[in-house]
């Protein structure tokens, strides 16, 4: 009986470490809408999906900011108001048309 309830007790412990690790490492990801980019300040306001509020990032040495432009759907890691990362979110699909 002792056997069940450690092996029970590790493999709750396992789930749960594992799932925090997996919150982590989605933490920071976000979509929405590139509002203005500053090369020279090295700067993007950002507007996340669902929120009507801009955020004014910094952008990390390794983005190229030169690809950015200002209505772009984009997924972006942010770490404090560090950008870390930029992807251009995917085209949405366009419904057939006819039969």
């Amino acid at each position: 009986m002792k056997k069940i309830a450690v092996v029970l007790a590790v493999m709750i412990l396992v789930v749960s470490l594992a799932s925090l690790a997996l919150a982590a490492g989605m933490e920071g990801m976000q979509k929405g809408t590139i509002k203005n980019v500053d090369a020279k300040a090295g700067t993007v306001v950002f507007c996340a999906e669902g929120g009507n509020k801009d955020v004014t990032l910094k952008a990390d040495k390794s983005v190229d900011l030169a690809n950015l432009k200002a209505g772009e759907k984009v997924e972006v890691s942010i770490e404090k108001d560090t950008l870390k990362h930029v992807m251009m979110a995917p085209a949405a699909k366009k419904a057939p048309v006819g039969c």
